[in-house]
């Protein structure tokens, strides 16, 4: 199973949705949850069954991580898809600069930051 990571800022459950529901085949992620508590909804892509969490509050109290996990995904890695929901919803966009698994150190604390002034390679804070 593949998964995607990125973090939007000043995030919006309802733009997230929207913007998800455009490249999946369906999609349930409820909008109506606590906005200081996860969204966890489920949906499918080509065939393959996809989970969707978002959880405000990751990186910082401005950032929300959205994780979308399955065998098929419309996007080959964090970058792209970050990318692709920048152009959807223009709010600042981050994600790993490398890949990374759960449990493994983090060896360079660069992340992609995708805003109006284009793309850079960031510290977090």
């Amino acid at each position: 199973m593949r998964d995607l990571e990125i973090y939007i800022r000043d995030i919006d459950l309802s733009s997230v949705r929207d913007w998800l529901a455009c490249h999946l085949d369906h999609l349930e992620l409820p909008v109506d949850v606590p906005c200081d508590r996860p969204a966890k909804g489920r949906a499918s892509y080509r065939g393959c069954d996809i989970r969707v969490s978002v959880y405000p509050g990751a990186g910082g109290k401005r950032y929300a991580s959205v994780i979308i996990e399955g065998d098929e995904l419309p996007w080959l890695s964090d970058l792209d898809c970050a990318r692709n929901a920048w152009r959807a919803m223009d709010t600042e966009i981050r994600c790993s600069a490398a890949d990374w698994k759960e449990g493994e150190p983090v060896q360079d604390e660069k992340w992609w930051r995708i805003d109006q002034r284009g793309e850079q390679l960031a510290v977090w804070n």
